[in-house]
């Protein structure tokens, strides 16, 4: 990649980066694998300046939704290609790289479609996100449900492959968490929605229980906080603290 922090390098030319993700996700851990799966997850997209965003958002205000197009900026380096990975819903099986969204891929490019909440002077507010925190912008583009709504679409191996979405959180640490929502009313739900995911490595999962050796306790960053949980049972988690820079509530 170029040392450029506004543009990647391919080839002869230049891919710029158009602006930067300013996300209530601050690390990879507890990032939604997908969009649309945590709803009240919230995202500024800002455009830079040279792009003249004031003009070149014009119109956009009038659509619902919008493709985001941007570099996986926190993956490690690769030493070789591997046309086969991995994916967490797989269970172990091996799948190719181009059958998944995986970020590990030639061109570390991803693709992700969010909606619009509001349009600034110099970028867009959209929530259902998966974008980590400063994470590079490539390109914007509104979603067009005429022509990218195909109703007989098949989802292949991810067909079957549901969310966790019946697992129950339970919050120990509820005055702190009610000072927080004063200042960020739908924190709570946003906490409900991104643990639902169960964001654990994979070695985690499925061992919850006192007498467990896998049973650990772990910790998402939203926003400004330390969301602190663990699996008390296969389908409930515990988020037993919550803490904040200088332990004090923003």
């Amino acid at each position: 990649m170029n040392q450029n922090p506004h543009s990647a390098a391919n080839g002869n030319q230049n891919i710029h980066f158009i602006g930067f993700v300013e996300s209530c996700y601050v690390d990879k851990f507890g990032t939604p694998r997908q969009p649309g799966l945590a709803p009240d997850s919230k995202a500024f997209l800002k455009i830079s300046h040279e792009w003249q965003p004031e003009s070149s958002l014009q119109g956009l205000g009038g659509f619902s939704h919008l493709w985001v197009l941007f570099w996986f900026h926190k993956n490690s380096e690769n030493s070789r290609f591997h046309a086969k990975v991995f994916p967490p819903r797989m269970e172990g099986e091996k799948v190719g790289v181009f059958a998944t969204r995986s970020p590990h891929r030639p061109n570390p490019i991803g693709l992700s479609l969010v909606k619009i909440q509001s349009i600034e002077r110099n970028g867009v507010w959209v929530s259902g996100v998966d974008l980590i925190d400063g994470t590079p912008i490539l390109d914007i583009k509104p979603y067009l449900h005429y022509a990218e709504s195909l109703s007989e679409a098949k989802s292949g191996w991810v067909e079957d492959k549901s969310e966790l979405t019946h697992i129950e959180v339970e919050f120990l640490c509820t005055q702190v968490l009610e000072k927080w929502k004063n200042q960020r009313p739908e924190i709570e739900s946003l906490i409900v929605q991104t643990l639902k995911l169960d964001p654990r490595p994979g070695v985690y999962k499925g061992y919850e229980g006192e007498a467990s050796p896998y049973r650990a306790r772990h910790a998402v960053r939203l926003y400004e906080g330390d969301v602190h949980f663990e699996f008390v049972s296969p389908f409930k988690i515990q988020v037993f603290d919550i803490r904040f820079a200088n332990d004090e509530i923003p």
